[in-house]
């Protein structure tokens, strides 16, 4: 069996066989007992960090989402994984794969790639083409750190904090579905927190992306960390955009807890090390909650587990 594993967003590639009967989560468990040192956003081979994503039409790219748009997503999801590292992004490439090979397109999507790389002072170096029945586009980046920050360190009596702001996807989402593609692509095109993790680096416990959303990656941490939080919705920074489109207090909370894809990263610090850590920031942080010895809760409630899921 030849089997590729990424822990950066949850993907698996199998290369050689197929895993019938489980989503990605269940898939993800059977790996771990094969792959123990899998668990993190992204590889550590010495200095070095690695990451790989693969982003489909179907799922990850709504109807009205430009080719440049999906150049920046795709290779902005691989240096977002770098950035949860607590690493510097070297550089990324990319396999663009379509049922057939539009100039203009290409073109876009390799700009977008290049335009999201020196966001974050890295490189686009190339890839690979092939042709495919549903654009997909299948992402890799590299970083360097001695010292890379993880999920499993987070530690009962911390607390529990994110970068900027939650539910931007779920509002361009919505603009998508409204015929709104500019605006939606616009949101769509974030901010890798690259600098922001390396400044934030030496005072975390525990960090990682935001990309399933913040109930499923606070869920994530708590397995990792064998931990438990506390968070309270009042504290977590909604975008801008939520307020604005969110037709509900339910949705408001379906964009900022558990639609995802927002990037940002999820971290826990002890109390002491905020000041100092919100001063080094290039962003602003929200402290949402603090770090338990069980259970994850939202203002005294159960969180769910939820978020984005492959395979169902």
């Amino acid at each position: 069996m030849d089997i590729a594993v990424n822990v950066s967003r949850g993907k698996i590639v199998h290369r050689g066989t197929r895993t019938l009967g489980m989503d990605e989560r269940e898939s993800l468990a059977a790996i771990y007992e094969w792959l123990p040192d899998a668990g993190d956003d992204a590889a550590v081979v010495d200095d070095l960090i690695f990451t790989t994503d693969m982003l489909h039409q179907r799922t990850d790219f709504p109807a009205g989402t430009t080719r440049y748009t999906a150049g920046w997503r795709a290779v902005g999801a691989s240096l977002s994984d770098v950035a949860a590292m607590g690493a510097d992004a070297t550089a990324a490439i990319a396999v663009y794969a379509a049922p057939e090979f539009d100039p203009g397109e290409l073109h876009a999507f390799i700009e977008g790639a290049r335009d999201v790389c020196e966001l974050t002072d890295s490189r686009y170096v190339g890839g690979d083409l092939d042709q495919h029945d549903e654009f997909t586009v299948a992402s890799s980046a590299i970083g360097h750190t001695d010292t890379p920050t993880l999920r499993s360190t987070a530690s009962p009596g911390d607390i529990v904090c994110v970068t900027g702001t939650l539910g931007r996807t779920g509002t361009a989402l919505r603009l998508f579905e409204q015929g709104a593609h500019e605006r939606a692509n616009a949101l769509f095109q974030f901010e890798p927190r690259v600098s922001a993790g390396q400044v934030l680096a030496p005072y975390v416990s525990a960090m990682m992306d935001s990309s399933d959303g913040l109930a499923r990656s606070l869920h994530q941490l708590a397995d990792a960390s064998d931990c438990g939080f506390a968070i309270e919705w009042d504290r977590v920074p909604l975008d801008e955009t939520v307020s604005e489109l969110a037709t509900t207090d339910e949705e408001e909370r379906e964009f900022g807890l558990y639609t995802g894809e927002d990037f940002e990263l999820v971290f826990t610090i002890p109390h002491d090390r905020i000041d100092a850590a919100r001063d080094a920031s290039p962003i602003p942080i929200a402290v949402v909650g603090n770090v338990t010895d069980h259970d994850v809760m939202i203002d005294d409630e159960p969180l769910p587990d939820r978020g984005y899921t492959h395979g169902r």
